[in-house]
C-alpha cells in the first residue's frame, strides 16, 4: 500500500496566514477572491500588530453577537456600528464619485423605511400632535447644466422634534415624518416639515457601550434626509444640515460635508415668506437645490 505523505505542520502566525490565503485560490469569482484574500491579509496583520489575546477575541465575538441580537425590523445595530467606525462614509465616498457640481452623498443611516406615502407639492409630513417649529423646505432638482428635472422623486425622512424617528417611538403614527414628493415641470419641490434637531443615535446597545468606552458622544447634528432620483440620472442619498448646529464638526457618524450645510431662516412676522407659504409665524424656511449627474 502507498505510504501517506505527511504534510509539514503549520507552526507560525505567518504560516497560518499563507495557508488561509492558499485555500481561497480556487475561488471562481475573481472579485470574491480579491475581497476575501485582502480581508484575511489585513485582519491577520491587525491581530499580529496588536498581539490580540484569546480573552480579548472572545470579548469581540461576544460584542458582535450582541450587536446582531439588537437587530430587528425597526433597528439595525450593525449599520450603527458601521456608521460610528466611519466605514459607511468611506464606502459611500468610494461608491458615489460624481462629477463636480453634483450634490454630494452621505450616509444612508439605519432609519429609512420603504413604503413612504406619496405626497403632493407642499404637503406636510408632520403628525398633527407633534411639536416643533414648522419649516418649509423648498428648491429645485437640476441637472449639471442648471436645467430643471421634471418628475424627479424626493424620498424625505427625518426625526421628529423630540429627536426620535417613528421606528423608535411606537406612539408615533406609521410613516410619521416621511413622504415621497415629485418635482413639477420647473423642477421645483416644496415640503412642509419641522426644523430638524440634533439627536443621539441609539446608545443603549453594544455600539453605545463602545462609544462610552472610547469617550465618544452619540450626537448627530440636525438634518433632513433626502434620496433624490430621476430617470437617466444617478440617484443621490444625502442629508441637508442646519448651519447653526453645535455638532457639525463632531458628527458621531462622520456624515457632514460643507456643501450639505444650509441656512434655516427664521420668520417671526407676517413677512413676504409668510404670504408665499401661507404660514403663521414663527416658522422657518430652507432653500436647497439638488443637482443630479447623468447616468453613464
Amino acid at each position: 500500500m502507498p505510504t501517506a505523505v505527511t504534510k509539514p505542520r503549520l507552526t507560525t502566525e505567518d504560516d497560518i496566514t499563507a495557508e488561509v490565503l492558499r485555500r481561497f485560490e480556487g475561488t471562481e469569482d475573481p472579485r470574491l477572491k480579491q475581497i476575501m484574500q485582502s480581508l484575511v491579509k489585513h485582519v491577520h496583520a491587525f491581530l499580529k500588530e496588536v498581539q490580540l489575546q484569546e480573552a480579548e477575541w472572545w470579548q469581540g465575538i461576544e460584542f458582535l453577537t450582541r450587536t446582531g441580537q439588537m437587530c430587528d425590523a425597526r433597528r439595525q445595530e450593525f449599520i450603527l456600528l458601521s456608521d460610528t467606525l466611519g466605514i459607511s462614509m468611506v464606502t459611500d465616498l468610494i461608491s458615489n464619485r460624481r462629477p463636480a457640481g453634483a450634490t454630494e452623498s452621505t450616509v444612508f443611516g439605519p432609519f429609512h423605511r420603504d413604503g413612504a406615502p406619496e405626497r403632493e407639492y407642499g404637503d406636510s409630513i408632520v403628525a398633527a400632535d407633534r411639536h416643533g417649529m414648522i419649516a418649509y423646505f423648498y428648491g429645485r432638482v437640476l441637472d449639471l447644466h442648471g436645467k430643471p428635472i421634471a418628475r424627479a422623486e424626493l424620498d424625505v425622512w427625518q426625526a421628529a422634534a423630540d429627536g426620535l424617528y417613528d421606528a423608535q417611538d411606537l406612539s408615533l403614527i406609521e410613516m410619521n415624518m416621511r413622504g415621497k414628493f415629485k418635482t413639477g415641470p420647473d423642477g421645483r419641490y416644496l415640503v412642509k416639515t419641522t426644523r430638524p434637531v440634533a439627536y443621539q443615535i441609539p446608545a443603549d446597545g453594544p455600539v453605545g457601550e463602545l462609544l462610552a468606552a472610547t469617550n465618544r458622544h452619540p450626537w448627530r447634528p440636525a438634518h433632513v434626509h433626502f434620496a433624490v432620483s430621476a430617470p437617466g440620472f444617478w440617484p443621490v442619498t444625502t442629508h441637508v444640515f442646519d448651519s447653526i448646529d453645535q455638532y457639525l464638526n463632531e458628527d458621531a457618524v462622520f456624515g457632514v460635508k460643507n456643501s450639505l450645510i444650509a441656512e434655516f431662516k427664521e420668520h417671526q412676522t407676517r413677512d413676504e415668506a409668510a404670504l408665499k407659504f401661507n404660514a403663521e409665524p414663527p416658522f422657518c424656511t430652507c432653500e436647497f437645490d439638488f443637482v443630479l449627474a447623468p447616468a453613464q
